[in-house]
Formats: C-alpha cells, structure tokens, sequence
C-alpha cells in the first residue's frame, strides 16, 4: 500500500488531470496544489515512477498508470465516504468536514470501506455534491452546468459547488444557499456579470460572477 503521502499525491495528480483530460501534469502545479516546494514534487514523483504508478519524465509532466489512477480513485472514494458520514450521522456541517475526511481517507481496510459504504445507504455524491467513486473504480460523470451559463429567467437546482474551501461554504450558508436549494436568475449585470437571483422563490439575492462560476445547477 502507498503511505499517506503518496495518496495524497495521487490523488491531486488525478484532480489536476481532471481539469485537462490527456494533458501532461506539470511539476509546478502539482507544488501549487499541496503547498510544496517543487524539489520535494520531483523527488516524489520519481519514486511514484519506480513504482509504476505513474509515468513521469523530467521537465515534462506526470500522467497516471491505470495502478495510480486506481489508488487515486480509492482515497478519493473514501474521503468523500468519510464526508458523508461526518454530515449524515455526527452532524458535521458541509464545510467543517474536509480536514477530518483528509485523516480518515487514509484508513486502508477494504472492509470497512465497503461497510461504510453499505451502512450509508451506497450514496452517490458527497456533501458537496461531488460523484463518489464506485468499488470498481468506475467515476460517474454528473450532469450539470455552471449557474454563471443560466441566462435570466432560467432556473435551475442548486446539486454540487465548484470551491470546497471553508469560506466559500461558510459565504454560502451566510446567504442561505445549500444543495437542493432552487435558484432562479433574475438578472444579470452587464458591468462585472454578477447575479440577481431568486432561492426558493425568496426575495433576491445578489451574487457575484466568481461565485456563480463556483456553483453547479442542473435543469
């Protein structure tokens, strides 16, 4: 098994891929996503190499094994499990739930993961609206497009948030969005694109651009 500091390296070379899908990972954005030196990513990465969990050549970029990709999917499976259970049963609130579920995704047992699982009701998003990996490794892929593409009088539910970062969560909260909220674009500012919008048929609300970016509604 990886140690901890492997997992999280695949982890956010799997998450850093995402966002380019067949695009090498470089280094630096690698150093930038866990707040590392990029010597200390290179080092890394060529042990990840000689174990065959990813395919790295210098100054070039990384790109996951099949292996890797696995192990990537596994810890991501039981972080985003470990959320579930933190929000459902020790009523965690959505943003308080990231660092503990960072300590927890490290547990190794596959029972117990597949308990958690079963004990959970087999959820298929996490608290922030993120898919859940399945046992297999098999990733669904969510349906939903940015509130920021509504146009106004469209409306849309409110099912996952872009920025998982604890202010962003806690700003959401402050202006009562959640998942499962309805939002309905009232109108949309020309000068910097922000949002009026409607929640749950509530007087409106405004909201700027980078926020809309950040969240994701389906029809």
């Amino acid at each position: 098994m990886p140690s901890h500091t492997e997992e999280n390296y695949l982890k956010a070379i799997y998450k850093l891929s995402e966002a380019e899908p067949g695009a090498e990972v470089s280094t630096n954005s690698i150093a930038e996503a866990l707040q590392t030196r990029p010597a200390s990513v290179t080092d890394m990465l060529r042990r990840l190499g000689e174990k065959g969990l990813l395919s790295y050549q210098r100054y070039r970029g990384v790109l996951l094994t099949a292996e890797g990709r696995r192990l990537a999917l596994l810890t991501i499976r039981k972080h985003r499990l470990w959320e579930v259970f933190l929000v459902q049963k020790l009523n965690f609130s959505w943003d308080e739930v990231h660092e503990v579920a960072e300590e927890m995704e490290h547990i190794s047992s596959p029972l117990l993961v597949r308990r958690l699982d079963e004990f959970l009701g087999f959820p298929e998003v996490d608290p922030h609206g993120d898919p859940i990996p399945q046992e297999d490794g098999a990733m669904p892929r969510p349906q939903h497009v940015l509130l920021s593409e509504l146009k106004p009088g469209q409306q849309g539910l409110l099912v996952a948030v872009k920025n998982t970062s604890q202010p962003f969560l806690q700003y959401l909260n402050k202006v009562g969005l959640g998942l499962g909220c309805r939002i309905e674009v009232l109108d949309k500012i020309m000068f910097d694109n922000s949002l009026e919008i409607s929640i749950n048929t509530q007087p409106k609300t405004q909201i700027s651009a980078e926020v809309s970016r950040n969240l994701f509604v389906t029809f």
